[in-house]
């Protein structure tokens, strides 16, 4: 069919909506509500357009074409409601900008900007509310919402965990969870995709960021650092360099000059991960142990499955995610090796996700002190080498510290969805054989989708094999579990759409373009590094000469392995 928007012609299709084909037109209509791939709810009404023909302004986001229909997205009519919105969303506002975490990041400021809101032309009252602080992971200002309902659908229609609803009416709707409880006593997973969404500062991370200048200003303590996988493909943007720009080098630097003592890989205990992991599968296979064993990488995805199905928890790994399994190395072999008393080392974990901040507080995850003693996200990081006064572009490149500095591109590939079956896959062959795949990029289970599988033949063994990531599409794998029909040896779950380069700690906005470009450079990592299998790091294999003995020996269980806990659902 045939539409006007702005008296220019164009073509559109039965069922969709102004604002899509907008969109396609290249016509930028703003939005506050609106989250493309979700049910749309035109709550927000930002995006009204005039439609000629009935004389009336419609959200663009809800309203569907038809044949003929003119439409006008920037008329005087348009422009004064939009206006108006802003106005009156600010009413009901705190006006605290200057000291809000996302001042000069936040949708509702730029769009004040935009318009030339320049004063407060509407006074009366206010909405209130508490502030939740205390959860681990996420802290919620309800007075800051401003009731789009992005984080509801989220946290609903993607994530299928539901711990956030809007509740009340009228005047005193707010988003909250049920009976306004706090985040720390219902089933949310702290995924933190409900921030990444929320275009104001509702919702923002519990930060670390205090304790960890006080650690590096503390001279008792020896502060290690250790840097994720997707950290180094994401930072740069918070600088204004381009998505995917990979500056490990620069971040080691930015570290140092910060006052870490020692700076370490996470990439190092991805490989180390991976012998454990890799190891475990074949038990599993050979000793007919419970299959399909389930990754337990993602502690959101971990966190999930102890609330909604916690008969399935025999199919996780027991082993310990790579930040954690890098902590318990360096509180016993690196302390024992540099002869530094355990008590005296502050880990910090430089994570692109915020369920990492509930995962070094598990109990499971420690003796007598935790693994990890504080994670902060890429978005935490950056502010603090701001802070610093550090001309992040400027940094030199710099290399990780020893023993735990070395990784291969297996290590690496964690940041990326499926990056963790692939790298597990080119170890076991090699266990299982004695040789390396002939081909180690492994297609069928990378890209963005949602769910991929594959089979791969292993010895005379046919693997089906699963990656996943975002919480809903895990629902039916498991349902099939439940009721005996799985198929598949081993599935990868990674709570975050698309894997960790997306995690709820990564810079605000995380578009579909800047997704690929973070996975691209992953990949691209991998690509350029000599060793490409977890098995060929050679500090792995010292690791377990002088301390580990092999991959499942009692040693490592004691330290690399975990349990888990059962949760109420509600």
């Amino acid at each position: 069919m045939n539409i006007t928007i702005n008296n220019i012609e164009v073509w559109a299709n039965p069922g969709e909506t102004v604002l899509e084909v907008a969109e396609r037109e290249g016509i930028r209509i703003p939005t506050l509500c609106y989250l493309k791939g979700f049910s749309p709810t035109g709550s927000c009404r930002m995006c009204m357009v005039e439609v000629e023909d009935q004389g009336r302004l419609v959200p663009s986001c809800a309203f569907p074409v038809y044949d003929g229909m003119k439409v006008k997205t920037n008329s005087p009519e348009v422009r004064r409601a939009r206006k108006t919105i802003i106005e009156l969303l600010l009413a009901n506002h705190p006006q605290d900008c200057l000291v809000c975490i996302r001042n000069g990041n936040c949708d509702l400021q730029s769009l004040a900007a935009e318009y030339g809101v320049r004063s407060y032309r509407y006074v009366g009252q206010r909405r209130k509310g508490k502030l939740d602080l205390a959860s681990p992971s996420i802290e919620r200002d309800p007075e800051k919402c401003i009731l789009c309902g992005r984080c509801v659908r989220v946290c609903h229609e993607m994530q299928n965990v539901g711990a956030i609803d809007l509740i009340n009416r009228g005047f005193n709707s707010t988003v909250a969870p049920a009976m306004d409880r706090s985040l720390n006593t219902v089933a949310c997973v702290y995924c933190g995709q409900c921030i990444v969404h929320c275009p104001v500062g509702a919702l923002r991370e519990k930060s670390d960021q205090k304790r960890v200048w006080e650690a590096i200003n503390n001279t008792d303590k020896l502060v290690v650092a250790q840097i994720a996988p997707a950290v180094r493909v994401a930072i740069g943007e918070e600088f204004g360099l381009q998505p995917g720009e990979i500056v490990t080098g620069k971040i080691v630097a930015a570290l140092r000059r910060m006052g870490v003592d020692t700076v370490f890989d996470t990439n190092f205990a991805a490989d180390l991960t991976i012998m454990e992991e890799a190891n475990e599968l074949i038990e599993r296979i050979t000793q007919k142990k419970t299959l399909p064993m389930i990754t337990s990488c993602s502690p959101g995805w971990v966190k999930y499955l102890e609330h909604f199905y916690p008969d399935l928890m025999d199919h996780l790994s027991s082993c310990k995610s790579p930040h954690e399994m890098e902590g318990a190395m360096i509180k016993s072999y690196y302390a024992r090796k540099m002869g530094i008393n355990p008590e005296k080392i502050f880990v910090v974990s430089v994570m692109p996700c915020i369920a990492k901040k509930f995962e070094a507080q598990r109990p499971e995850l420690g003796k007598e002190f935790q693994d990890v003693d504080a994670v902060i996200t890429t978005r935490e990081l950056a502010r603090m080498i701001r802070v610093a006064g550090l001309d992040f572009s400027r940094l030199p490149d710099e290399g990780f510290d020893d023993p735990l500095g070395e990784s291969t591109g297996a290590g690496a590939i964690f940041g990326a969805a499926g990056g963790v079956m692939e790298a597990a896959l080119r170890t076991a062959h090699y266990m299982m054989t004695g040789k390396d795949m002939p081909v180690i990029d492994f297609s069928p289970i990378r890209g963005l989708q949602g769910v991929k599988e594959s089979t791969v033949e292993i010895n005379g063994i046919k693997l089906k094999v699963a990656a996943v990531s975002g919480l809903k599409n895990i629902d039916v794998l498991l349902k099939d579990m439940q009721a005996g029909k799985s198929e598949y040896h081993f599935i990868e779950v990674m709570a975050c759409p698309n894997g960790c380069i997306n995690g709820g700690g990564q810079p605000q906005p995380s578009t579909p373009e800047k997704i690929q470009k973070r996975t691209e450079a992953i990949y691209k990592i991998d690509k350029r590094l000599p060793k490409r299998c977890s098995h060929h790091n050679q500090s792995i294999q010292k690791l377990y000469q002088e301390f580990l003995e092999k991959p499942g020996s009692h040693t490592a269980h004691d330290l690399l392995h975990t349990h888990y806990t059962r949760r109420n659902r509600h």
